[in-house]
């Protein structure tokens, strides 16, 4: 008879088979999960789930004080594409590309440094909602300070003028949180006169020994009477004559996107004007509490208080959209 070979037990896969299959095994479970549950997948690092394929930004830094563009790109032409970022609400404007759309936001002087989440929201021409957050990593920025010595009714008001100033506080601060839904100001954004920028956005204010409010904007070298132009298209919501910034002129370039320009020595335009880029709005002077004759300029983005070098630099008058 012949000899049959003894019967070997079968060989039980290595353990990195094993893995693999496992894994595999993982794998295809999650797959069949989301499709019975209807979720998207994202790409990896990207952050977007369906309509939303991904979200970036660029900006000159990420501190308080700076201008971020946020661009999204979406797998087709939403019925809907918004945001919210820092409490605000954020619009979006097609960026040139197809299907890229950018935002402008705005990272307020007294904001803490640390990781601050944009929820972004699609929703597509069939209804469907496509949402994701991107975090912009808020480092911190140590302002200089910068000690001047004005008249002293500028840092000690008279009795007879407190009310005015109250009253004038409270009609800027109505002005700036209002969002106006038409978005006047296209291209890039112009300096408002030729001098460059003398005094550095952010810097801690003290008048005649005693501290004040953070400089919340960009002084430039100019003589009295060198023309204002608008450095983009909007309209007037404030021509006045102000207790401590002398004569103003604040333009709405709509979006939660204003210019504020102070110390004029002459007013060109009037309340409800609709203004042009390039278009003169005043003069510069030495009105109010200064040191002497140049422009301030101020940009709030949402009723943030930013630099405005830095929307000169995201969006110079030469090529930005």
């Amino acid at each position: 008879m012949r000899a049959h070979a003894a019967t070997r037990p079968a060989r039980r896969p290595d353990r990195s088979v094993r893995r693999r299959v496992r894994a595999t095994a993982e794998c295809v479970c999650a797959v069949v999960a989301a499709l019975l549950l209807g979720v998207s997948a994202a790409p990896a690092g990207q952050g977007g789930s369906g309509l939303i394929v991904n979200v970036t930004h660029r900006a000159r830094a990420l501190h308080p004080g700076e201008i971020v563009v946020l661009n999204v790109r979406t797998s087709e032409a939403p019925a809907s594409l918004g945001a919210t970022a820092f409490g605000a609400e954020i619009r979006f404007f097609p960026a040139g590309p197809a299907n890229v759309w950018s935002a402008l936001i705005g990272i307020d002087l007294e904001v803490e440094p640390g990781e601050h989440a944009v929820a972004v929201r699609a929703t597509g021409v069939d209804g469907s909602l496509s949402e994701t957050d991107y975090t912009l990593a808020v480092e911190p920025k140590q302002f200089a300070t910068r000690r001047l010595r004005v008249e002293p009714r500028y840092v000690d008001p008279p009795p007879e003028v407190v009310e005015r100033i109250l009253r004038e506080r409270d009609q800027q601060a109505a002005l700036f949180p209002v969002s106006t839904a038409v978005r006047y100001w296209r291209g890039g954004f112009l300096r408002p006169v030729p001098g460059r920028a003398n005094s550095a956005f952010g810097r801690r204010s003290v008048f005649n020994g005693q501290p004040r409010s953070p400089h919340s904007g960009a002084d430039f070298r100019a003589g009295t009477g060198t023309p204002i132009k608008a450095p983009n298209d909007g309209v007037v919501v404030l021509a006045a004559d102000l207790y401590f910034s002398g004569n103003v002129v604040i333009i709405d370039h709509g979006w939660g996107l204003y210019s504020y320009f102070a110390h004029l020595s002459a007013i060109d335009v009037a309340e409800g004007d609709r203004v042009r880029k390039g278009m003169v709005v005043g003069k510069v002077g030495a009105t109010g509490r200064v040191t002497g004759a140049h422009l301030h300029w101020t940009v709030r983005l949402n009723d943030a208080r930013v630099d405005p070098l830095a929307l000169l630099e995201l969006f110079p008058a030469e090529g930005g959209r």
